[in-house]
């Protein structure tokens, strides 16, 4: 019994048509992201107003200027660097001259720093809002013995600390450093995989054709 190719011939095309489709999707995807990413960045490099009053979670990545003290009460998050390697961000409850109580990413510190002391100090940062989701289902609770955190989880800090549940990362800092060095808010760390899932779907999409191809050809070798 002679064998059609028409079925599979039928399937392919279609298969592949989908797979190309989910292809071209994935660069219509990565086109808007990076657009979020650039818009995100002119957002962060803006010029740095004044901490409003009222904040939520939509003005992430505002720049803002604060003028206060450090109180002395801090948390260790463990970090690190390609320049320094392992360490910690130190995150201090900041009181502004205004005379709220707010959590400061001050920025980063090496393993020696970690037991150095840093008294109450006088600050002018220029900085970003930010919601850091960090702590996912495999994060470990905080060492509270060891004044040990492993992810900077806003609620959590500010309860600790006693301040608004609101966190400006320093981008810089005038005054008493101490010896911290700001880690600025930046886009390197927002995933963008768009452009190697259309790679993916468009090598399964030339795997299917191939196959098709393939398939055909051995009706067709059959056939005759």
């Amino acid at each position: 019994m002679r064998r059609s190719i028409v079925p599979p011939l039928i399937f392919g095309i279609v298969a592949t048509a989908i797979l190309m489709s989910l292809g071209f999707w994935q660069l219509r995807r990565l086109e808007w992201k990076e657009s979020m990413l650039t818009e995100i960045q002119s957002g962060i490099d803006a010029a740095p107003v004044a901490l409003p009053q009222q904040v939520d979670s939509s003005m992430k990545y505002m720049p803002v200027l604060i003028e206060g003290r450090t109180t002395g009460d801090e948390i260790l998050v463990l970090s690190g660097t390609k320049e320094r390697g392992g360490g910690y961000n130190v995150i201090s409850a900041f009181e502004t001259a205004e005379g709220r109580r707010i959590l400061l990413d001050r920025g980063f510190v090496d393993q020696d720093q970690r037991r150095e002391e840093r008294p109450p100090a006088d600050l002018r940062v220029r900085g970003n809002l930010h919601w850091p989701q960090e702590k996912g289902s495999a994060t470990p609770e905080p060492d509270l013995e060891a004044g040990i955190w492993f992810a900077r989880d806003v609620p959590a800090m500010a309860e600790m600390l006693v301040t608004e549940p609101l966190l400006v990362v320093a981008a810089a800092a005038e005054g008493e450093t101490q010896g911290v060095m700001p880690i600025p808010v930046s886009i390197e760390g927002v995933p963008n995989s768009h452009l190697s899932y259309a790679v993916q779907w468009f090598l399964f999409a030339a795997t299917c054709a191939g196959m098709t191809l393939w398939l055909i050809w051995r009706i067709r070798r059959r056939t005759y």
